[in-house]
């Protein structure tokens, strides 16, 4: 790396793995591997493998988890990682960390490398808390002089304090990750790696975990990888972004226009579901979804209504029945929960009809959750099974000179009296 700013490279990075068996390979395979090595020639197997489409079936036993990833990160840049689940963000931080190795490519890094991949990354359970931050501080190759000077700050931002002398092993998962992400952000790596853990802490430890990271990026001119679903947090937190699909990257830039290439990408195009699709999506023995269609009268504009309609066949007679829609925002921002009137359903086919007044979304895209309830217990979660952009005509835009903030817009009443 001849740019002294340049803190972590990353050059054709690649990891392939065989399907289907415990292990990279079986013993012949090594061998073959071995003889073409010292024979000076390329592996046979780099040459196998197909891309990383967890959707499709796969033809050959070896798959390239990720392919060819190039990156640069500057001292003091906090990037970001984003892309659907099995896209290669975990595998792609385990072999920037050093977990795992890559199969092509090198890793280049200057400083000391601290990583939080999973809750409790790196802790013995039958250690104390106290013992724990000693030994990662080892890890990380501090003094115990260094470990001391950090202790008490790293005790205090876990809010551990009370079961620091306890046996991790006894911990909850979210104290496991509180005191995990405080060592790792205190005992000052020059590389921080941050993967979707921070979910398992509750609010408000991820807004402290996300005001830290910001801190050593910002103030003290560390460097932090972050994974995370959270697009809003990926927005505050990160200064650069890099989106992966299928194990390869696809867009790279600034922070926001990542996470805008995401999600203009992840939009679903679908607005009708048959039941041989739904049948991979849910399995239930009382209820069977024959068709889930999104519609509105008119391109989903916002001046229009939006319906949801279902067709379904119930199996069995079931008593407090009900549904639950939920609204979010593409940053996963929760808008609405509507649920129907709890009734007592026969056997039979049904069809079900949901509907989103006019004038009340913004001009934004959006997602929607669908949950079948059977006695508080839920039978069917469809999660984010439709997105779509509520539009604004062209008309109404000029009337506002701009876009109107916030994630519903609905039309309320004004009462406006004049007085004299």
């Amino acid at each position: 790396m001849s740019d002294k700013n340049i803190i972590l490279k990353a050059e054709n990075i690649s990891k392939q793995y065989r399907l289907g068996v415990v292990g990279t390979g079986t013993i012949s395979h090594d061998l073959n591997r071995w003889w073409h090595k010292v024979r000076g020639k390329e592996d046979p197997y780099l040459k196998l493998g197909e891309v990383n489409d967890r959707t499709k079936k796969a033809d050959s036993d070896y798959v390239w988890a990720i392919k060819d990833i190039n990156f640069e990160v500057e001292r003091g840049e906090v990037l970001g990682i984003i892309g659907k689940n099995g896209a290669g963000k975990s595998t792609l931080l385990k072999i920037l960390s050093k977990v795992t190795s890559p199969t092509t490519g090198v890793i280049k890094s200057r400083g000391r490398i601290a990583s939080l991949l999973e809750v409790g990354t790196g802790f013995n359970p039958e250690l104390t808390g106290r013992e724990n931050i000693y030994l990662n501080g080892a890890i990380l190759g501090m003094t115990k002089k260094e470990i001391t000077s950090k202790l008490d700050e790293i005790i205090e931002f876990s809010g551990c304090e009370r079961y620091i002398d306890t046996p991790t092993k006894r911990y909850s998962s979210g104290m496991t990750v509180r005191l995990g992400f405080a060592v790792a952000a205190f005992l000052e790596p020059e590389i921080l790696v941050v993967d979707e853990v921070l979910a398992v802490g509750d609010a408000e430890f991820q807004k402290k975990a996300i005001g830290k990271m910001q801190s050593i990026s910002k103030n003290e001119g560390r460097t932090v990888l972050f994974v995370s679903h959270n697009m809003a947090a990926v927005k505050s937190l990160c200064t650069k972004g890099i989106v992966l699909e299928h194990g390869k990257v696809v867009f790279s830039s600034d922070a926001e226009s990542a996470v805008n290439y995401y999600l203009e990408k992840e939009s679903f195009e679908k607005v009708i579901y048959k039941k041989e699709e739904l049948d991979q999506l849910y399995s239930s023995d009382k209820i069977v979804i024959n068709q889930l269609e999104l519609c509105s009268d008119n391109f989903f504009s916002i001046e229009n209504k939006t319906f949801v309609k279902i067709n379904y066949d119930v199996l069995s007679d079931l008593s407090a029945f009900n549904f639950s829609l939920v609204l979010k925002d593409f940053n996963d921002i929760f808008i609405l929960n509507s649920i129907s009137d709890v009734e007592n359903i026969k056997v039979g086919n049904y069809d079900a009809l949901f509907e989103i007044p006019e004038n009340f979304l913004n001009d934004l895209k959006y997602k929607l959750r669908l949950i079948f309830v059977n006695q508080s217990k839920i039978l069917i979660d469809l999660d984010d099974v439709f997105s779509w952009s509520a539009v604004e005509t062209e008309e109404r835009k000029m009337n506002w000179f701009g876009k109107i903030g916030g994630v519903v817009r609905p039309e309320l009443k004004w009462m406006i009296n004049k007085l004299r």
